[in-house]
């Protein structure tokens, strides 16, 4: 399998909070603080990781989380075992790291086809349904990256602020609103994100219906209402 002459030390995922594009309304969306800059990939790097993460979702996709062993990873994206830990130092720090990437997609998604309501509340809760659908259809993938949130400790921490960082990304931006959030509208947003994660997990161990899960997301929007 190949392998770089000098492995590059473990790159960080690059800052959860990307530009995003302004909804239909014309309004630039409100951004939390930068996540600070990780040195550039170079071309060949990114490429590695992007064949480790596809690996990584293919495998958790079909087999949930205890499909995921590093070496078949390693294999699957080409890469020497040493090599896959640099840039991963463990399975938690992959699936986090996939996570990261699946609320990318989400926020893609987000930009193309903006929430149609037109109060933030209805906004973000239609935003976060349309969130839990996309994992939904994965059952398995989200169990692996809700599993590996759920057993990440201090060493995983700038990879779960991330993970925290574009999930409250993806309900700012669906807000809609120009300028910065207000002190209120941060705090809203924190719980709503607790919320959307208890939610899901709710789901995956069979404790919560899709329903339910839609009732607790549309509570929680409704925070953004309050002075």
């Amino acid at each position: 399998m190949p392998s770089p002459s000098s492995p590059p030390p473990a790159p960080p995922a690059p800052p959860a909070s990307t530009p995003s594009a302004a909804p239909s309304s014309g309004a630039a969306p409100a951004s939390l603080p930068a996540a600070p800059t990780a040195p550039p990939l170079t071309a060949r790097q990114a490429e590695r990781r992007r064949r480790i993460l596809r690996t990584a979702t293919a495998l958790a996709a079909r087999g949930g989380y205890d499909a995921v062993q590093m070496r078949e990873v390693a294999e699957g994206a080409q890469v020497a075992l040493g090599t896959l830990y640099r840039y991963f130092p463990s399975k938690v720090h992959l699936l986090v790291a996939v996570m990261l990437e699946q609320l990318r997609g989400l926020q893609e998604q987000v930009r193309r086809h903006p929430p149609t309501e037109r109060e933030p509340a209805p906004r973000v809760a239609e935003t976060l349904t349309r969130a839990f659908h996309a994992l939904q259809r994965e059952p398995l993938l989200a169990e692996a990256m809700v599993r590996a949130l759920s057993f990440a400790d201090r060493s995983v921490g700038a990879e779960v602020d991330q993970v925290s960082a574009a999930t409250g990304q993806l309900i700012l931006d669906a807000i809609g609103q120009s300028g910065p959030p207000t002190g209120s509208q941060r705090a809203a947003v924190r719980v709503i994100e607790h919320t959307w994660h208890a939610a899901l997990v709710a789901w995956l161990s069979g404790r919560a219906s899709i329903a339910e899960v839609r009732a607790d997301l549309h509570t929680a929007a409704r925070l953004l209402e309050l002075p």
